[in-house]
Order: structure tokens, then sequence, then C-alpha cells
């Protein structure tokens, strides 16, 4: 009888194992792997839901595009506020949160699971500097920058950041910005005001590796600007009244 039972036992427990076998082999397609479902779930159109498309819903509405909940629900209202960010940003304008789209939201980690990487630049970005650091990026974008759009001012972090890694200026955030003659805030004071919350989440933001300046050096307002070096810089993108060159 024991015979009998271990007999039977196995026999169960390799038919398990042949009709388990023959599932993955024909059907390789339904075992994703864990890249292809993180890449899957990372696109955001209408229809989606969770936590990624309640960030994009904060930032847009943060900047002025959304006006709806931010409920984690991408419907017809996020759609349109996605779409009016794209034209604004020079993107193709098709209401989807994809790789481009992710990078002009300066959402990074979201950028990367698209590009295959699962490393973000957020996740020692802000930790690489001191918190003095950064509130002197936001007084310095709130002294130059009040009046922009949060891209533009996002943008002026940007580009002080991207000095600091330049050879060709000095190393560090204060170095960059009290450099003589870099920036008017510091020669005509305004660089001691005290910067507002919007300020500090731009300078964040900016140290987390958004750059909607696409890496320039400069920028300037050419209606108010008196060198004529600077016109000669080659132009990477206007926001608001700042163009930005290189």
């Amino acid at each position: 009888m024991k015979k009998f039972l271990l007999a039977a036992g196995l026999s169960l427990a390799l038919l398990v194992a042949t009709v388990t076998a023959v599932t993955f082999e024909g059907h390789p397609e339904k075992v994703p792997c864990t890249a292809e479902v993180s890449v899957e779930t990372a696109v955001l159109r209408e229809g989606s839901r969770g936590g990624e498309v309640k960030e994009v819903q904060r930032r847009l509405k943060q900047w002025g595009y959304y006006t709806g909940a931010v409920d984690g629900i991408f419907g017809p209202a996020t759609r349109k506020a996605v779409l009016a960010f794209q034209r604004k940003n020079g993107l193709t304008a098709d209401g989807i949160v994809g790789k481009a789209t992710y990078a002009a939201l300066g959402m990074n980690a979201s950028y990367n699971a698209l590009g295959g990487n699962t490393q973000s630049p957020s996740n020692s970005a802000v930790s690489d500097y001191t918190s003095s650091d950064l509130y002197l990026l936001a007084k310095a974008i709130y002294a130059e920058g009040r009046g922009e759009s949060y891209t533009g001012q996002v943008a002026i972090g940007a580009v002080i950041l991207n000095r600091v890694k330049s050879p060709a200026f000095p190393n560090t955030i204060s170095g960059v910005i009290y450099q003589r003659g870099a920036f008017t805030a510091v020669t005509d004071g305004q660089i001691n005001l005290e910067p507002n919350q919007t300020a500090y989440n731009a300078a964040r933001d900016a140290m987390n590796g958004w750059d909607p300046s696409y890496g320039s050096l400069y920028y300037y307002n050419p209606a108010v600007a008196t060198s004529s070096w600077i016109f000669g810089r080659k132009t990477v993108t206007v926001i608001g009244k700042h163009v930005f060159a290189i």
C-alpha cells in the first residue's frame, strides 16, 4: 500500500512538472522579465493610475498646466495638461508621458526605467551638496529669476551647476555665484534677499539633475543685456525672458 501511494505521488509530481514546463515553453510571452514590466508601467497615458501619475500631476499643477485634483488618475484633464506641457517645451504632443516627457519634467527615476537603467542620478545628487549649497543656490535663483516660470528658475540653477562641473569656472557653487561680474544679482545686492519655497524647490530639482537649459553655461535677458560678447554665444533654448547659451 505504501509503495502504491509513493508511486502515485511521484507520478503526480512528474505530471505537474511536465504541464508547467509545457505551459512556459509554449507561451514564453506570458512570462515577461522584470525589466519589461517596469518599462510597461513607466509609460503613462490616459487610463493609467498610481503614484507616478500623481507625481506628474503634482508637477504640472505646480507649474500652472493642471488645475484638477492630484489623485493619481490619468484622465482627460491630465492628458490636456500633458499636451500643453509638451507643446510649451518643444516635445511631440501626444499626451503620453514617455522618456522625453519624463526628462522635461525632471522625473529622472522614471526616465532611467525606460532606458533600462535602474540607477537614478537623483539618488546621490542632492546628497552631494550641503544645506548651505542648497540655500545659496535658492538665493541665486530667487534673486536672478523670481519673475520667471518655474522651469525658467530651474534652468538658472542648472546653469550654475553646469558651471561648477565645467573646468572653465570655479568648482563650487559659492565660487561660481560669487565669481566677479558673473551675476547681476550679486553686483546689485539682490543675492541677499531671502528665497521663497519655489526657489528652494527649483534648487532641489536642479540638484537632482533636471536641466531645462540642456547644458547651457550662460543665460541673459536680451532686452537688458549690454555685453556684445554674450550675444555671440550659441543659443540653446529660450525660456521666458532668458536666452540660454553655451
